[in-house]
């Protein structure tokens, strides 16, 4: 009887053991699904496999070209999670379509800048000089924000993250605001003071991020940030994925590969 037991008791073990190894290879192969968007934020992203895989998940990225379907891909539970937008973005999705989805951390940012051909410092832009900035109401809003913040000039209270040149209460250097379509500010910089370029746009063209005579602060509203849905905001993965981004690796990895055009915020 006592080998018996003795046999069952090895067998018992055995299926221990043999639950307990599979309850791990289970939790290191726990996929989190991520939507992010081509270029820079999927370079990011792909840093970030080898970081979280030593903390038991498997990261999948899924790339998309459009703004919306990964808020939509999100929602519907087809993504762990999202990482390709900034905040006044989200909160417009969330109010405009009902998204049931929250931001869990701060990434990235890509500063917008203020360029001049023609001068080196925002001080020696004269009284009277054109400068253009973005016709679209989130850049262009953009934009004001950031002369605003800057003491270039002052916006009516309440304007949100869309404000225009209609908005502009004082311009104590008398600067006329031009608005041309994002894509042709680096154009005419031969022709104005200054222009306010997206950072996309001033790399494309060979601009040194670091050469704006004004540029956002790199924890400004416009930081880009890591979205899940609300329902998975406290669960471990979610610290996992939030961890694994803003760890030391992935912020020498984005000053090394970005050269300052972008900049972590942690």
């Amino acid at each position: 009887m006592s080998t018996l037991l003795s046999r069952r008791s090895l067998l018992a073990a055995a299926a221990a053991l043999s639950l307990s190894a599979s309850g791990a290879l289970a939790q290191q192969n726990q996929v989190i699904r991520i939507g992010v968007t081509p270029g820079p934020h999927a370079e990011i992203v792909e840093q970030i496999k080898p970081i979280i895989a030593k903390k038991g998940y498997e990261l999948k990225i899924f790339e998309f070209s459009d703004f919306v379907i990964p808020n939509q891909a999100l929602d519907t539970g087809d993504l762990e999670a999202n990482a390709f937008q900034h905040q006044p973005y989200l909160d417009n999705q969330v109010k405009d379509r009902g998204f049931k989805i929250v931001s869990v951390a701060p990434t990235v940012n890509f500063p917008m800048g203020i360029y001049s051909a023609k001068y080196k410092s925002w001080a020696e832009v004269p009284d009277g000089a054109t400068v253009s900035i973005q016709n679209d109401p989130t850049n262009g809003g953009r934009a004001l924000l950031l002369l605003q913040d800057k003491g270039v000039i002052k916006l009516k209270d309440g304007t949100g993250f869309k404000p225009t040149v209609l908005d502009i209460t004082e311009n104590p250097k008398k600067l006329k605001i031009v608005e041309i379509e994002a894509g042709q500010t680096v154009r005419s910089l031969a022709d104005v003071a200054a222009a306010a370029i997206n950072t996309s746009y001033a790399v494309d063209a060979k601009l040194d991020p670091n050469s704006a005579i004004l540029r956002e602060a790199p924890k400004g509203p416009y930081t880009n940030l890591i979205a899940v849905r609300s329902v998975d905001k406290d669960k471990p993965w979610v610290q996992a994925l939030v961890d694994s981004y803003r760890s030391p690796e992935i912020k020498a990895f984005v000053a090394e590969r970005f050269k300052g055009s972008i900049l972590p915020t942690w």
